[in-house]
């Protein structure tokens, strides 16, 4: 792919926008390393078609709106150009989390119990629980909710916000995360990152925040429990249809793994999960942004 011109798309109109560019600065800076021809495209509107002018190749750096829900992907399937992530169908269904859960569900995979909510009235669910948009990323909006007399409000003020809105239990344990991408020929689920945030759960700030999160790569875990984490996380990844890389996030509660959402295009900051993950598992950074970008087609099931 050394004699094409790579697109990498940062940047977005997303809340996720910043993180992106971060992301994005980082892709292309590897890429560059490793000789590729690179052009740098801040990704400013959906209407981005003749930003893409030019480009053979798109490495996909965009986060949550738009970058991962298969609004570019139409734009680049439309226009014939290949790119990286998972294709139209598979990024609508894993960013939205119900849909993610119903998929997971289908497959006899383990996933918190829930319930959307169009209203306070809808409330047939009992605190502890999680208050979650839908269709965000980067745990934005997220709210752990431990009295009842509490989630009214808090369903109340994320609605006013998001437009689809549900709540999940409360599963305390320990939160992991578990990259998987197509590596040497085979499907590979990388080394268990385990995550302890200094904030309560694994907020926006405790992701991107320096600091905010100790990463412990390989997770503390049982062997067996290890393996069955890597194993769900490929069925995981299998059931949405994923391509290139993606990330799944877990909660473990007495040795028994729990899987809340799927992202398909993770970031890859300085503080990001998939990157510490790589580094455990041999691969350098320009290791993985190579490999994620040979992973690159169209027309994705």
């Amino acid at each position: 792919m050394k004699d094409k011109i790579i697109g990498v798309l940062m940047g977005g109109v997303s809340s996720e926008r910043e993180i992106s560019l971060r992301s994005g600065q980082n892709v292309a800076a590897a890429l560059k390393q490793r000789g590729y021809q690179i052009r740098n495209i801040d990704i400013i509107s959906r209407d981005c078609a003749a930003q893409l002018d030019g480009i053979e190749i798109a490495y996909n750096i965009l986060h949550g709106e738009f970058g991962e829900d298969g609004g570019v992907q139409k734009i680049l399937e439309a226009l014939r150009v290949p790119y990286t992530g998972s294709g139209i169908s598979s990024s609508q269904n894993c960013m939205h989390k119900v849909k993610t859960k119903r998929i997971l569900e289908k497959n006899a995979l383990p996933t918190p119990r829930y319930q959307m909510i169009n209203s306070p009235a809808d409330i047939d669910f009992p605190a502890p629980c999680v208050v979650k948009p839908a269709a965000e990323g980067s745990s934005l909006g997220v709210s752990i909710v431990k009295k009842q007399s509490g989630l009214g409000q808090v369903v109340s003020d994320t609605l006013a916000k998001y437009t689809e809105v549900f709540v999940e239990d409360f599963i305390p344990g320990i939160e992991i995360t578990v990259g998987v991408l197509p590596l040497r020929g085979r499907l590979a689920a990388l080394p268990v990152l385990e995550l302890h945030p200094l904030a309560e759960f694994y907020d926006f700030a405790a992701k991107y925040t320096p600091g905010g999160t100790e990463l412990i790569c390989p997770a503390r875990l049982p062997p067996e429990v290890t393996a069955r984490v890597q194993d769900l996380a490929k069925r995981a990844y299998l059931a949405l249809g994923c391509a290139g890389a993606a990330r799944v996030d877990f909660v473990v509660n007495n040795r028994e793994p729990w899987i809340l959402e799927i992202n398909t295009n993770p970031g890859m900051t300085e503080q990001s999960d998939l990157p510490a993950e790589a580094r455990a598992f041999g691969l350098s950074f320009p290791d993985l942004v190579e490999t994620i970008l040979l992973t690159a087609a169209i027309e994705k099931y």
